[in-house]
């Protein structure tokens, strides 16, 4: 089998989830750092963001999708169940993760954690936080529904994608809400050695 090759930082949250998965899925990867607005990198991909995987001759980007191309590619029905309802309420939370919670914590983060001058407005900052809490309560009353895992029974790439964004949620100083279900899920987490390695490991 060839070597995966993931190129991106791995302080990165999005290439962390390709970082997880193929931890999950016992894949052997190399992991390479390079310079993405050199015009061999934007070759591979024209908006000069990481991640991007190699997988022999193909090259692909965008981490929720190179997550379902890993699960699909290499253990089908493992994380990315193979009928089409339970795929779907998988990938109903990966998008959901991608376009509604990672939109709501941007400028608070950038704020908070990362000190960007460019995102100092208090009332910007005041409304972030509130727009990430109210999608963190989505979370949570998704978590009282469905019990053990993000999209139902099993754990799945939902869990995944959604795992970083709440451990980014957990490190960044701010004040959050009692969130019962997912304190109980993220402490599941804590349990997953892969998590421990590219979740709980003093990244936000």
């Amino acid at each position: 089998m060839t070597t995966l090759k993931v190129l991106g930082k791995p302080a990165s949250i999005n290439v962390r989830k390709l970082l997880w998965v193929c931890s999950e899925l016992g894949l052997a990867y190399d992991n390479e750092v390079c310079e993405m607005q050199t015009p061999a990198f934007l070759a591979l991909n024209p908006n000069a963001m990481a991640p991007v995987l190699l997988d022999g001759d193909l090259v692909l980007w965008e981490s929720n999708t190179i997550c379902r191309y890993l699960a699909q590619r290499y253990a089908p029905g493992r994380l990315l169940p193979e009928d089409a309802a339970g795929r779907a309420r998988v990938e109903q939370w990966m998008d959901w993760q991608a376009t509604e919670l990672n939109n709501a914590w941007r400028y608070a983060f950038m704020a908070l954690v990362r000190h960007s001058p460019a995102h100092q407005d208090p009332q910007a900052i005041a409304a972030g936080i509130e727009g990430w809490n109210r999608h963190m309560r989505i979370l949570e009353g998704q978590l009282q529904r469905s019990g053990a895992w993000a999209a139902g029974a099993e754990f799945s790439l939902a869990d995944v994608v959604l795992g970083l964004s709440t451990q980014r949620w957990l490190s960044t100083p701010m004040a959050r809400p009692a969130l019962p279900a997912v304190q109980a899920w993220h402490a599941r987490l804590c349990q997953r050695p892969a998590f421990v390695t590219h979740g709980t490991n003093g990244l936000p």
